[in-house]
């Protein structure tokens, strides 16, 4: 399974990736897509000897060129399966039909609740008791596609936010190898909104049994 990561950011979900999956005899990670120019991501493929690409939507037309000149970068690196991992932006109709089913994405919330931008933010700030990590395939919607894996992380009396967002993250770094594996290992079924492992255990809307 050839994987590529979009990021945007700071790429703390890319490394962890790389590392989990060096010699992995199912998943080679082979490409790392990013839309802003100085990410420090870039730097972080670099020192992981990844091939990366920057490619940044402002240099296109519109959306849907955008998308074509990722996916040509895709085809040359025969591209199975696309994880975003801290990829700020929406996908569009043009590589959703190119990569169907095929692209899964890491969201700092239980979803459907705080979907979009700054969920561990919101999260805290709406005074939840608990949060967590969801894994997810990608659809038209904003972080509203089947879910794949969850895993819930409380929240302490009286928690920093920085605190709980290095909590968040350790989960992360768990949950998303995890998901990537089990696609990997063909131990995912989706049918429609329900994801299922092999086992028939149904996953969709609980926390992973980690």
């Amino acid at each position: 399974m050839r994987v590529a990561i979009f990021a945007s950011g700071n790429g703390s979900n890319f490394a962890h990736l790389v590392e989990h999956f060096r010699g992995h005899a199912k998943v080679d990670i082979v490409l790392l897509i990013c839309d802003r120019a100085g990410a420090y991501v870039l730097e972080r493929a670099e020192a992981l000897q990844i091939p990366s690409i920057c490619i940044r939507p402002k240099e296109f037309a519109n959306k849907s060129e955008y998308e074509l000149a990722i996916i040509q970068q895709l085809e040359a690196y025969a591209v199975d399966w696309i994880v975003l991992a801290g990829y700020m932006r929406l996908v569009g109709p043009t590589l959703l039909h190119r990569y169907s089913h095929r692209i899964i994405n890491l969201h700092p919330a239980l979803l459907p609740a705080f979907p979009g931008k700054d969920a561990i933010e919101q999260a805290y700030s709406y005074g939840v008791k608990v949060t967590g990590v969801t894994v997810h395939y990608v659809d038209e919607g904003m972080d509203t596609g089947p879910i794949i894996l969850q895993e819930a992380v409380p929240i302490v009396e009286g928690e920093s936010l920085e605190a709980l967002s290095e909590k968040i993250h350790e989960v992360e770094h768990r949950l998303l190898p995890k998901a990537v594996e089990l696609l990997a290992t063909s131990e995912v079924q989706c049918q429609g909104r329900r994801v299922h492992l092999n086992s028939s255990k149904t996953i969709e809307g609980e926390k992973s049994s980690r």
